[in-house]
């Protein structure tokens, strides 16, 4: 690994001095905390009216763009004590960084800031005119990192993600294997709204009332878990420290607000509509504000602010809530199909906070209580697989997590109407999550570390399920389910 940076401090007011004399007293400050013969080295310096401009070299330790701040303060002592000269800024002309690759990427890799250039498993970074924030705040040793991440990334193309199954039901005869989706619509049950996104009528939202009942009575109450209501507005703050920044933004619903609220500002937009009778899109773009963030696409992060930053009191713990206030939303694209992958979706999100041992007697509770739900009361063919954590694959990453009893496990489902050969339906997950969101959102424990775990119950999903392997006439349903939801409204009848 070799850098290079050509650089340029500018200085308070012109001076003659003897700069090499300065810098070379500095040769000690650039070695500190490197193996010998292997710190940074100023290659060329020299000074000129109120600049002085110096190439440094390295290799893995001090690298430049830690070793020019070094030099900064040192010459900053220097030369006032000797000048009453101080270094304004920093200016870097340009930057080298070369390294090796585990494996020669397969194809082009683009990053921002620099041309990014291949030998083999050489690569080469060119970076030109940064300015000294760029340095300080460490963004070259980020691009190193996101070349080696997007190079790494080529070895999992066409593999997906982690799954290996666990635990898999008895198989089940089905006298109705029709595609719930296509035969709730004929019925006039639901209608589809936009891209991904349905109406539920009055018989449709009975059957997932039905389901929300059976998880606050079978899982909910008895668990102890208290209801939250948390946003669904997601700001940018939230997402950088769950981690999501890093990759969600294909899929995510963006929210920009306007620039004002002026209605002389939008009187252009508003008149248009009155004459044409359509909305002028194109037009209101030129009027917004970048986006704060995005709807909500994963439930829980936006909880985490409530926490952010305190000191939890151990018998507070453990914390055990859960949410279902509103829809989330994600971009599906070409996924969508029918009410099992919808852009627009409603779910009970559930979030317990605890010790490690704690959460994972937390975690065996959940998976009982989720058996018997699917065993005993929908009566449901599925299975249980282990995949690639959640919270890693929405960050872009493949596998599974190094620490122990951390990572997600879903639950899948049979669709009839769909063959025995075809993928199975993941309908809910359940997730150890470790220490992830109290060191992303600075949240400590009284004593010890903390852990946090969440299970999403995707109600469309469930729905999906549930009428694709029962049918839609109740008469064939299980008959604690039909119990519980009773008799189903009348639908509405249209002329």
């Amino acid at each position: 690994m070799r850098f290079k940076l050509d650089c340029a401090m500018k200085l308070s007011k012109p001076v003659e001095a003897d700069i090499k004399e300065i810098i070379a007293s500095a040769a000690d400050l650039l070695k500190k905390g490197a193996p010998d013969g292997e710190g940074a080295v100023i290659e060329k310096c020299g000074i000129s009216g109120d600049e002085i401009q110096m190439t440094i070299t390295s290799g893995r330790y001090v690298r430049p763009h830690n070793a020019v701040f070094r030099l900064k303060n040192h010459l900053c002592a220097e030369l006032g004590k000797r000048y009453k000269v101080g270094v304004r800024e920093i200016h870097g002309k340009r930057y080298t960084i070369e390294f090796e690759l585990e494996n020669e990427p397969k194809k082009e890799i683009k990053i921002p800031y620099a041309e990014v250039s291949f030998s083999g498993k050489k690569c080469k970074l060119d970076i030109k005119n940064v300015d000294e924030n760029f340095l300080q705040d460490n963004f070259a040793d980020r691009m190193i990192n996101l070349v080696k991440e997007k190079a790494d990334a080529e070895l999992y193309e066409g593999k997906g993600e982690h799954w290996e199954l666990l635990w898999e039901g008895k198989k089940r005869d089905y006298k109705w294997a029709k595609d719930p989706t296509k035969e709730m619509e004929k019925l006039g049950w639901i209608m589809h709204r936009g891209r991904g996104q349905w109406i539920f009528g009055p018989t449709v939202t009975r059957i997932i009332k039905t389901f929300e009942s059976i998880v606050v009575d079978e899982l909910i109450k008895p668990l102890g878990f208290e209801e939250v209501i948390i946003p669904k507005a997601v700001t940018w703050d939230v997402w950088k420290r769950s981690g999501h920044a890093k990759s969600i933004y294909p899929e995510v619903y963006f929210l920009c607000p306007p620039q004002t609220r002026d209605k002389e500002f939008w009187e252009d937009i508003t008149d248009e509509f009155k004459i044409t009778g359509e909305v002028p899109a194109e037009k209101i773009k030129e009027k917004i504000k970048a986006p704060i963030g995005g709807v909500s696409y994963a439930q829980c992060p936006p909880l985490w602010p409530y926490f952010a930053g305190k000191t939890i009191a151990d018998d507070s713990l453990p914390i055990k809530v859960f949410d279902r206030s509103g829809p989330s939303m994600r971009y599906e694209s070409g996924g969508i199909h029918g009410i099992e992958r919808v852009d627009e979706f409603h779910r009970i999100e559930i979030v317990w906070i605890d010790k490690e041992e704690k959460l994972m007697e937390t975690h065996a509770k959940l998976l009982e209580a989720y058996r018997h739900i699917f065993n005993d009361i929908l009566l449901l063919e599925w299975r249980i697989a282990r995949v690639t954590p959640w919270f890693m694959a929405q960050e872009g990453m493949i596998g599974v997590s190094e620490k122990k009893d951390v990572g997600t496990t879903d639950f899948e489902s049979y669709l009839p109407y769909k063959g025995r050969d075809s993928p199975w339906l993941e309908f809910q997950n359940l997730s150890n999550n470790g220490d992830k969101y109290p060191k992303g959102f600075n949240v400590k424990a009284q004593h010890g570390e903390l852990w946090s775990g969440c299970t999403g119950i995707g109600l469309e999903r469930w729905l999906a399920t549930f009428t694709a392997q029962h049918g839609l006439d109740p008469a064939g349903w299980p008959k604690e389910f039909a119990k519980r939801a009773g008799k189903l409204p009348d639908g509405i009848k249209f002329l």
